[in-house]
């Protein structure tokens, strides 16, 4: 028995690969293997010498299936070493410029946008992008007959006949996400609001999924001058100018009042927008005072708070800025396109290391 096990211990040791070994596992202990059959001759022995040749029979086995095992981890992993020597990589190196990825406009302007309010002490709140009618239109004091809320403008989530829970819609604004965050932190308040958001609308300007970013601001003695200082600012960082003159214009939004569309003035020369300059005047945002009706479904006393709110297209901006004649463009997935608008992945835009490198 000792010569039996030597000689498997060995050939096991000395084997090159699995083949070899299964070779050796069948020869040994297979159905017609010597040790198997060493352990069908128990049958035939004396109980005396069954009790001495069993125990040491079954021990061999044991060693043999143990070396077995041990010689193909350690073949396993030689073969894993080999590769890794064959497909090693220096992650430290530099990546190869062919192969650098680029971040599209639309994340860029985001971070940009953040990093400006953020400045201003502005958080960022996010909610989900598929809301109830109440928190969409209700609790933003848009009343039932408002066109906003017909289907041919608004995705509504599919029900089933019969059920009567709340509708769900696509949010056609971030809006809501003023009124969670309102609801989960109360005031005083100061949040921006950036999210994918949907309306069923398609062309050169419009897309049925597009960028936004609102802007809310709640305390004791907040007016219109707060707003307007917090939009230029804005304006002036985000376009990287000295000066810029926003015009307001009175208008109307179900939840502000009063609500006013900001123009800024710029000029197009050669078809080149230049901001703070020239005789035109471009729309780029909607905002006003919060109404009081809003605050109060954000659980906040209206008589004691007040705030001033605000939203703009992120895609519209980054349009206006980058000079990206088509909206569109943005969503078609065109690596060329990428390549030509997108910015260096690690770029991150601050105020002190500048927006757009």
């Amino acid at each position: 028995m000792s010569d039996l096990r030597a000689k498997y211990l060995t050939a096991i040791a000395g084997a090159k690969d699995e083949a070899a070994l299964e070779a050796l596992r069948v020869q040994a202990l297979g159905k017609k293997g010597e040790i198997s059959l060493a352990m069908r001759e128990l049958g035939r022995m004396s109980a005396e010498e069954r009790q001495q040749a069993g125990p040491r029979l079954n021990a061999l086995k044991d060693e043999i299936n143990a070396a077995l095992t041990a010689r193909k981890q350690a073949l396993t992993d030689a073969a894993l070493d080999e590769r890794l020597r064959g497909e090693w990589l220096d992650v430290t190196l530099p990546a190869r410029p062919r192969r650098q990825g680029t971040i599209h406009p639309v994340s860029q302007v985001t971070e940009e946008v953040t990093a400006i309010f953020a400045d201003m002490g502005f958080a960022v709140a996010e909610g989900p992008q598929i809301e109830s009618d109440w928190y969409n239109f209700d609790a933003l004091n848009i009343p039932g007959h408002h066109p906003a809320r017909a289907e041919m403008d608004t995705f509504y989530t599919h029900r089933a006949e019969g059920d009567d829970r709340p509708p769900h819609v696509l949010r056609t604004h971030t809006s809501p996400v003023q009124i969670r965050a309102m609801q989960a932190q109360g005031a005083p308040l100061r949040v921006i609001a950036p999210g994918r958001v949907y309306r069923a609308d398609y062309d050169q300007t419009h897309t049925p999924m597009f960028h936004q970013v609102e802007g809310l601001a709640i305390d004791r003695d907040i007016s219109m001058a707060n707003l307007k200082w917090v939009l230029e600012e804005f304006v002036k960082a985000f376009f990287e100018v000295d000066h810029v003159d926003l015009r307001f214009r009175a208008s109307h939004f179900p939840f502000t009042e009063p609500s006013a569309e900001v123009d800024i003035r710029c000029s197009w020369d050669g078809g080149t927008l230049k901001v703070g300059e020239g005789d035109d005047w471009l729309e780029i945002l909607g905002s006003g005072m919060v109404h009081p009706k809003v605050l109060e479904a954000g659980n906040i006393d209206p008589n004691e708070w007040q705030g001033f709110a605000f939203g703009m297209g992120i895609d519209r901006i980054a349009m206006l800025k980058y000079g990206i004649p088509d909206l569109r463009a943005f969503f078609e997935s065109d690596l060329r396109w990428l390549r030509h608008y997108g910015f260096a992945a690690l770029d991150v835009p601050t105020l002190h290391g500048g927006l757009s490198r």
